[in-house]
């Protein structure tokens, strides 16, 4: 995985996580689900570039 992969999960996390904590200070359950969503999506993309190292060095 790329640095710049690395750098752009961690800011899809990080946005998801902050979409989060407005949606809960706000009670605004779309919002909250929202940032769940950019957290999982940044999370499936990690895992992805991992899977995809793993068979560049084999």
């Amino acid at each position: 995985m790329g640095l710049g992969d690395k750098i752009h999960n961690a800011a899809d996390k990080l946005h998801g996580k902050g979409k989060e904590a407005a949606g809960d200070a706000t009670e605004n359950d779309r919002l909250k689900a929202e940032g769940k969503g950019h957290q999982i999506k940044a999370d499936l993309k990690q895992a992805g570039e991992k899977v995809k190292d793993a068979f560049k060095k084999h």
